[in-house]
């Protein structure tokens, strides 16, 4: 067995598949890479990522036996945050463990942005405590795209950035925006991508590393009826996987689809 089918191996029983299941895994690819004549870092990436998105591919449930409740991969203490004079929330409490869709709601204003920014370090609070998981995956509402790059090159650079090699990366992209049915053109730059196709272009980046936390800033901004049905199933993927999932939205009726609710108009 080689270091990396050693730490492939490793990572899914770290992340509860049964010993014979993972060790049937890690041989079917080491298998596949053979066949390729390529190592397997070469052809998959890291071996901690591949076996993230080869569990979430296979729609393995990651949390512990049904009654007992997955790691916490967030929370928060009585956060609160204030500009000058006027405070935008206070107070605020929300745990969400592995397995969990929680949702922030409340009326435009009332800092639900904020609180996803927060929860995602990118802002500071004025008050109280944040514990997250150390991978973290964030889709903000309207930005996070450059105009002069293809899609492609967004896959190649936010896969750098977590350690992928560049074809793991892409095909990673590529085979995450089929699931949204998108399928990116080679040379389109995201400048000329419509508002619904550049959001689903934040959905892969956002997921590109497998994170254990996603959080998602009103992320169906633009998207059609079905596109917006695939979101929600892509959505109870990641739940099933043992992913911990935040939604910002203002949508009542996505409520049926979470766990949790947390309205940030009541504790403004």
């Amino acid at each position: 067995m080689t270091g990396w089918d050693s730490r492939f191996e490793a990572e899914l029983l770290r992340l509860g598949v049964q010993p014979g299941r993972a060790r049937q895994l890690a041989d079917e690819t080491t298998q596949q890479a053979a066949e390729c004549a390529a190592a397997p870092d070469s052809l998959f990436g890291p071996a901690h990522l591949y076996a993230r998105h080869l569990l979430t591919e296979l729609n393995t449930a990651t949390l512990p036996l049904s009654g007992t409740k997955g790691p916490v991969r967030l929370r928060l203490t009585g956060v609160g945050k204030r500009y000058r004079r006027r405070t935008v929330f206070a107070g605020v409490n929300l745990t969400v463990r592995a397995g969990e869709v929680a949702a922030i709601v409340g009326a435009n204003g009332c800092g639900k942005s904020t609180l996803l920014r927060i929860c995602a370090g990118l802002t500071r609070p004025t008050s109280g405590s944040v514990q997250r998981t150390r991978r973290v995956g964030f889709v903000p509402q309207d930005a996070g795209t450059a105009g002069w790059l293809t899609a492609d090159e967004h896959f190649t650079l936010f896969g750098a950035a977590a350690g992928m090699a560049p074809r793991r990366s892409r095909s990673t992209g590529e085979h995450l925006a089929a699931k949204l049915a998108w399928r990116p053109a080679k040379s389109q730059l995201t400048q000329h991508l419509s508002g619904g196709t550049r959001q689903k272009l934040n959905l892969v980046l956002g997921e590109l590393h497998a994170p254990d936390l996603l959080l998602l800033d009103e992320p169906y901004q633009g998207f059609d009826q079905g596109t917006y049905l695939d979101f929600w199933q892509q959505v109870q993927s990641w739940r099933d996987a043992g992913r911990a999932i935040v939604v910002v939205t203002h949508l009542l009726h996505d409520l049926q689809h979470v766990d949790h609710v947390h309205d940030l108009g009541a504790t403004a």
